[in-house]
């Protein structure tokens, strides 16, 4: 510090100086001496910076240089990663649409052959009561058949009693009403 004031009181004095003898221009440019000691003192701090100060900043631009590749990488990273899990995501939900198709189609298919299924049993139930239906109508028209021989039986024997008028035994009318039964069904 004490090396820098001497410096400038010595340039400042031969400054005066100059300044006095050139007139007008001295006072714009420096006295020669004053630039001498000007271009030593920065050349003095242009060493002492490059030894001491450009350095470190040239490590820390460095390291924030780094740290901001280090950031562009993670960012570009997880760019990445997004347009991955956006890609999986789309995937993923075309997918899911392709499913839910499926199980559409797939609940059409078992409601169509449930509808098929009932409508069989449907068809199924209504053969056995139209053959149960044709079982009972033949039995009730067997039953008929033996009602109408049994009252065609009584009368015959009582038109034939009283065409004959005498009394035929049992076995003798049922032979005659079978006979005449026989006669009509043969008829029909």
């Amino acid at each position: 510090m004490l090396f820098a004031t001497a410096l400038f009181a010595v340039t400042a004095e031969h400054g005066e100086e100059a300044a006095e003898s050139s007139g007008g221009l001295g006072t714009v440019l420096p006295a020669l001496p004053e630039l001498v000691w000007g271009a030593v003192g920065f050349l003095i701090l242009f060493v002492i910076l490059r030894k001491f100060a450009f350095p470190q900043m040239n490590a820390m631009l460095e390291q924030r240089s780094a740290a901001i590749q280090g950031k562009l990488e993670e960012a570009e990273r997880a760019r990445a990663e997004a347009a991955a899990a956006q890609t999986q995501y789309e995937a993923d939900m075309v997918a899911a649409r392709a499913q839910g198709n499926q199980m559409v189609e797939q609940a059409k298919a078992d409601a169509e052959r449930v509808r098929a299924d009932i409508i069989a049993k449907a068809e199924a139930e209504a053969a056995q009561i139209r053959a149960k239906a044709g079982e009972d109508l033949a039995a009730e028209r067997g039953r008929l058949v033996q009602d109408l021989r049994g009252q065609v039986a009584a009368l015959s024997v009582e038109v034939a009693g009283k065409i004959v008028q005498r009394e035929l035994s049992a076995d003798q009318h049922r032979a005659l009403v079978d006979s005449y039964i026989d006669q009509l069904s043969g008829m029909n």
